[in-house]
């Protein structure tokens, strides 16, 4: 089955910090003649309101060498800069200092421009526009710096400079389809080069109205207001410093422009040219289209189409943005392979202002519905994101305060920790033997990226499991009900838990588990794993019923049922302990209990993924009385999201801690976490944990546990069953069950399915090379085959 497609997007915040300019562009409307500057208050007034906003970058947008303006130059110069590159760096220095990302796109320059503002940007950037010098005679008359030459010459210094970068191509200006692809081309020879070009902006002209002085931020941030609603735009409730009240142009404007300010006093609406036909890009909004101008050319859907197959040809390792503001037909693009929709800023387009972008809630729902999750990134893109390709300053900012955005890279993300390469040698062969490892010897197996080295982790695991389990691999033939999704936890890494009010929440009636169990039997099922929501309305005496329930329509069935974190809540309603409560489950027909709700054993990522949940030493608790009370228990892990080595091996520590005073935990099950339906998924920039990654920390996993757990099974419907496979290779003896349904994995975006046939279970397991085997919970052998 496919794999869910992340598509991204960055949280950001425009500042136009000048709009003067030396160039007379045919199409532009941003761009003035006269003189036009923020001043330094009203920068940090501006990035004041950014973060109110919660914007992660700020994009900074100029004009082309505004200094060249003597009004602009003397400003400069009374504000103690030489010249306009310094106050973008004073300004990024303000951004950084509020914890933004600054990202710039000022026009033409030099390498030593370039470089001074590398100190402080995590991203630059700059439209090639088009290679083709005929233009030069049409729309870019009069602009010398917009020459193919000066911008790939800006673009080349970018690359030496190491300087994350982010170009495209202005498409419908007059160019042919050759000259597109040669455009692309010329990026794609620099990008082969040097390795820098982090996306490609596919960007289709629509013609503006004349803004004749007004200040385009301002129609840009009003648009933007009223397209997102109160409910979507992050300083709803903050008062909105419209015209009537000291208008945005007073406040934000220090000189005058072409016409009066009050000459546009409302944001106009305009739609791109008359549509010949289906296929026609038409920038959204409403009212009578604007003219093409003589010079434009019409631009298709088709048209991009093709212009995103040539970029994944030529760069296939390059993002590819198209603007969802100036299409409707944007959706329509992303399923032809753009991968990005730009920064979906919040306030505004400032370049085609009367067009909002689409908030990130009107793009997720577009998107859901056809396999997409929309992600937020940073601005510069995660491969880039080291000492390599961004200054210490900047990347500072990034591990305080963006870290799980950094790609794993072994020891860790918000600090490198300096580990003794013989340790990881040494935690091997100690868990061979079984030995208890050490918290310093487990992160060092966690953050192992030597290929030789997880190799021999990968062999040591493997003949520890020969060693406990022999050559049979087993699955259980179970049915997974979830009665309910309402909770009131609100975990940020669940796409499972709703509101009552949700469109998706849902309860299941009495008549409809009895049948799913009536199901469950017909399918020769002898387990049923039974866990919901933390529903605000459950008593302990409801959670007893479904177990009854159950039981009425099916007393040999074993009952899985309820994580440590739904036991708490029972206690909670009930005001009763553990052991009473699990003393009243037994008499209902409990007969394990899933060692679910562990997450990461460490309150510190407790508290920032789950902070409503259960703290370890109660989850210990539990889990502990439990197995007093005659039951046993499963445990899990889940890894691949903010958790670092370190505390996956905290969380080892006390799952083996455990096991040795209790001796309960039948089985331990690694659970790679699912990202694409999370708000840890969404917001936090992390991507699912690689297939070699997940058998590495299956390896770790397994020499961590040495001999106290006899059994570590792969979840299937977490890594598929290709991968689950693979795991046999790894550590692995247990394929888990056949689950019939599964709503966790599921409303998270996983992709593996819900249901497998106990066929394919032995067919996977004699893939591995070994025999396969139906067990119960318990792990008593049913059938071998």
């Amino acid at each position: 089955m496919p794999r869910v497609r992340r598509i991204t997007f960055s949280r950001n915040y425009t500042l136009s910090l000048s709009r003067t300019c030396q160039c007379y562009c045919k199409y532009c409307a941003f761009a003035t003649h006269q003189a036009h500057i923020r001043s330094p208050e009203e920068v940090e007034r501006l990035l004041d309101e950014a973060v109110r906003r919660n914007a992660k970058e700020l994009l900074v947008l100029t004009g082309e060498r505004p200094e060249v303006n003597p009004v602009v130059a003397a400003k400069l110069a009374e504000w103690g800069h030489g010249d306009f590159t310094s106050y973008v760096v004073w300004s990024c220095e303000r951004a950084l200092e509020r914890g933004m990302l600054p990202h710039t796109n000022i026009g033409v320059l030099d390498h030593g421009d370039l470089a001074r503002l590398r100190e402080v940007t995590a991203s630059q950037g700059l439209m090639l526009e088009s290679v083709s010098e005929r233009l030069m005679d049409t729309v870019h008359a009069g602009s010398p710096t917009k020459h193919p030459s000066q911008r790939l010459a800006t673009i080349e210094a970018a690359g030496e400079l190491k300087i994350p970068f982010t170009s495209g191509i202005l498409v419908g200006i007059g160019e042919t389809e050759d000259e597109q692809v040669a455009s692309l081309e010329a990026l794609a020879e620099l990008h082969g080069r040097y390795g820098h070009i982090q996306e490609v902006i596919l960007q289709n002209f629509v013609p503006h109205p004349k803004y004749y002085g007004a200040e385009v931020a301002d129609i840009a941030d009003v648009a933007a207001r009223e397209r997102w609603g109160a409910d979507e735009d992050p300083s709803a409730g903050a008062p909105h410093r419209g015209r009537g009240e000291g208008t945005e142009v007073e406040l934000l404007r220090e000189f005058p422009s072409e016409g009066s300010p009050s000459a546009l006093a409302v944001p106009v609406k305009a739609s791109g040219a008359p549509s010949p036909g289906a296929s026609q890009v038409v920038a959204p909004g409403e009212g009578a289209p604007l003219a093409y101008p003589a010079w434009a050319s019409e631009v298709s859907v088709d048209d991009i189409k093709r212009l995103i197959a040539e970029c994944k040809r030529l760069m296939p390792d390059v993002g590819v943005q198209v603007p969802p503001n100036l299409s409707d037909a944007w959706g329509e693009l992303v399923e032809a392979g753009a991968t990005d929709l730009g920064g979906l800023s919040a306030n505004g387009d400032h370049i085609s202002p009367e067009h909002a972008f689409p908030s990130p809630h009107e793009v997720r729902k577009e998107l859901a519905p056809k396999g997409y999750a929309l992600t937020e990134r940073l601005c510069v893109y995660p491969q880039y994101m080291d000492s390599e390709w961004m200054e210490q300053g900047v990347l500072d900012v990034i591990k305080l305060k963006y870290w799980s955005f950094i790609p794993r890279r072994g020891s860790g993300r918000r600090s490198e920790e300096i580990l003794d390469e013989g340790l990881a040698p040494e935690a091997i062969e100690k868990g061979r033997a079984g030995e208890e490892l050490s918290e310093d010897e487990l992160t060092a197996l966690f953050a192992e990226t030597r290929p030789e080295v997880i190799e021999e982790m990968r062999v040591a695991a493997d003949e520890l499991r020969a060693e406990l389990a022999g050559d049979r691999v087993t699955f259980v033939v179970n049915r997974n009900i979830n009665f309910t999704n309402i909770c009131v936890v609100g975990c940020a890494f669940c796409g499972f838990g709703q509101g009552r009010r949700s469109p998706d929440a849902y309860e299941v009636s009495e008549e409809e588990f009895a049948a799913r169990i009536r199901e469950a039997v017909e399918f020769g099922a002898t387990e049923i794993c039974m866990q919901g929501g933390i529903h605000p309305d459950l008593t302990l005496e409801e959670y007893g019923k479904w177990l009854r329930l159950a039981k009425e329509v099916a007393p040999q069935l074993h009952l899985h049922a309820y994580s440590p974190m739904e036991v708490d809540y029972m206690c909670e309603r009930s005001g009763k302990g553990p052991d009473e409560v699990f003393e009243y489950l037994i008499e209902c027909g409990l007969g394990s209990t899933p060692g679910t709700a562990a997450e990461v054993l460490d309150d510190g990522v407790r508290q920032r993924i789950s902070p409503n949940k259960l703290p370890v030493d109660r989850w210990v608790e539990i889990i502990e009385a439990s197995h007093r009370a005659g039951l046993r228990s499963t445990s899990t892990v889940m890894f691949g999201h903010i958790e670092e080595p370190r505390e996956l091996a905290r969380h080892m520590r006390v799952v083996r801690a455990l096991q040795e005073r209790t001796g309960g935990i039948t089985e331990f099950v690694p659970l790679s976490f699912i990202p694409f339906n999370t708000m840890l998924g969404r917001t936090h920039g992390i991507e699912e944990i690689s297939a070699a990654e997940n058998l590495k920390h299956t390896a770790a996993f397994r020499l961590a546990l040495g001999r106290t757990v006899p059994n570590l099974q792969a979840s299937w419907v977490k890594m598929g069953l290709d991968a689950a496979t693979e795991a046999l290779r790894w550590g692995v003896n247990d394929l888990g069950g056949t689950l019939m349904e599964e709503n966790i994995s599921r409303m998270a975006g996983s992709q593996h399915g819900v249901r497998l046939e106990p066929e394919q279970l032995i067919e996977a397991a004699r893939a591995g090379g070994r025999e396969p085997a139906q067990r119960t919970t318990l792990y008593e052998i049913v059938e071998t085959y």
